[in-house]
This record gives C-alpha cells, structure tokens and sequence, in this order.
C-alpha cells in the first residue's frame, strides 16, 4: 500500500536529523528542515527541503521530528518564548527522538496531549550512516493513535521499530539501558586499546585481531578505526557522554540502583571534555588514556 505523503518537520540537523530528513525526503514526504545553523538549513533546502521556515510550516505539519541535543533543548524547541507546539495543529505527532529521562517524556507527552497532539517518545540508535540510510533502530513508546500518525516517518526512517508500550516513558528508558552499554562499551574499547600498547600492540593489530574474538562489541568495531586512523571527526561527540550516562545514573539512583561501570566510564568522558576534547568523535576518549600513559597516539597534539 503506497504512503500518503506528509507535511513534516525535523528540528535539528546534526549528523542525525539531517540523515532522517534527507531519508523523509527520499520516500516522498514534504520536509521542513530548521538548525541553530543557517548552514545546516541551506544544506537541506539546496538536497531538496522546503524553502519555508518552520514557524511559517508549523499550522499545517502532520509531523514533527525533533533531534536535538538534550531535554533542556527540547523544553525550548517545544515550550520556549518562541516554542512550536503551540503551533502546530490539533492531531499532529510528535516524535521526540531525543534521549532524555523517561519522567521528562512522560511530561512533555502530557502537555503535548493537553494542546491535542500525538507524542512519541522515539529515541533512536544507530549512528549517522544508519541515519542517512533510513535504517535506525526506533525504540518507541506511545498511544496507539500516536504510532499510527507517526507510522509514514517511522518507515522513512527505520529499519526496526521497538513498540514497548502504550504511553511515553519506556522508549526512553530503554535508550537509557543502550547508553549505559554503549558508553561503557567506547571507553572499554580506549582502555583496551591502549592497555594493547603498552603491551606492545599497535592500534592496527588491535584492530586486526579483536573484532574476530569474543572481546569485541559494535561500539568497538565502529569507534577503534577512527583511533587507528587518528580521525576524531564528529560523527557522535565526546560531550553526549556526560548528559547520557549523567541520565542513566540519575535513573540509576532513583531505583537504588549501583551502576559501577557506567560512573566509571562517565568519568573518563568527563576528562576528555576537560582536555578540550567535547566536540571531538567520542572515539577521542582513548586520548585521556594515551595522554595518562604518556602513550603517542595518531592525533594526539
């Protein structure tokens, strides 16, 4: 059965959103692009994106899709002096594809229901290929009627869709329980790979041999060749690490729960922001350890 094309909207074009919009795009749909970065806008709109700014869009989108960096953003993006829920028509949906806390989706879902629209909580995972390609993982939660407004951008977007329930909240904590593994999987990978050095190692031996044990991970095959390469060009930066595992751990204390590993690893990506490291690829973590060992790794100044 052929998709109605839709009215939507993305608000953030990082290496995320633009691959979402740019997939939205591809499968028909009319996109709205907006950025804090006029350059991101005219990027999108010069591949095809609406020339209207999203606030002129807004009273006609059926859908919006919001990824940007943190539940502060969102608050301002949705309820700020200039925020666009208000804006948009009764009936919309919301996707909210930003980690946040379970109880802060569960917030925003209310007081997007009190103005008549849909909200999905529908953090994702995946990284920016998967992103360009439509082939993230959407791990969503929400009423029935909010899937089925939402169902076009989810198949634009995603290769797996994870339902996990009826009402906002538990799409975000299972990304919670992702980030946790993920985080602590990036900083195991520089602590390993580095450890390899002192042992005389190279960082391409390493890389050669592990992703064929049992001690690799996605994260790892994924982040070590850009330490191997000494590219720390961003596709995800260092200084998500603090507000993700920060968001775990706080989730983590609210249950009594102890979350050793994760502090750990949070703690290593605190440091890599302190070295000046925050905007780089959260690969740069493995400078924190080189830099400690007095270890010379590819792009380490």
């Amino acid at each position: 059965m052929e998709t109605k094309a839709m009215q939507v909207g993305v608000i953030g074009l990082g290496s995320m959103g633009f691959g979402m919009a740019s997939s939205l795009l591809r499968a028909g749909h009319a996109v709205c692009g907006a950025d804090v970065s006029e350059a991101a806008v005219e990027r999108f709109r010069a591949q095809g994106g609406a020339q209207q700014s999203i606030t002129v869009a807004a009273g006609n989108l059926d859908a919006l899709v919001v990824v940007v960096l943190n539940a502060a953003q969102v608050e301002a993006v949705f309820f700020g002096a200039q925020g666009i829920a208000p804006m948009l028509k009764k009936g919309a949906v919301v996707l909210c594809c930003v980690t946040v806390a379970p109880d802060f989706a569960r917030s925003v879902a209310a007081r997007c229901a009190e103005l008549g629209l849909h909200y999905l909580d529908a953090p994702i995972s995946g990284g920016s290929v998967k992103a360009a390609a439509g082939k993230l993982a959407i791990m969503a939660s929400g009423s029935p009627e909010a899937f089925a407004a939402a169902r076009p951008v989810l198949d634009a977007t995603a290769e797996t869709v994870f339902e996990l329930g009826d009402s906002a909240g538990m799409g975000s904590a299972m990304k919670a329980v992702n980030q946790m593994l993920a985080g602590t999987h990036i900083a195991a990978m520089a602590e390993a790979l580095t450890f390899g050095m002192t042992q005389g190692i190279a960082p391409e031996t390493f890389l050669k041999v592990i992703p064929k044990c049992a001690g690799t991970s996605w994260m790892l095959e994924n982040r070590a060749p850009h330490v191997v390469a000494g590219d720390y060009t961003p596709h995800s930066a260092v200084d998500i690490w603090p507000k993700d595992l920060g968001i775990v751990l706080d989730a983590a204390r609210a249950s009594k729960f102890a979350a050793p590993l994760t502090a750990a690893a949070l703690q290593q990506f605190v440091a890599a922001s302190g070295m000046g490291l925050g905007r780089e690829d959260d690969a740069a973590v493995a400078k924190v350890y080189a830099r400690n060992a007095q270890l010379s790794l590819p792009g380490l100044e």
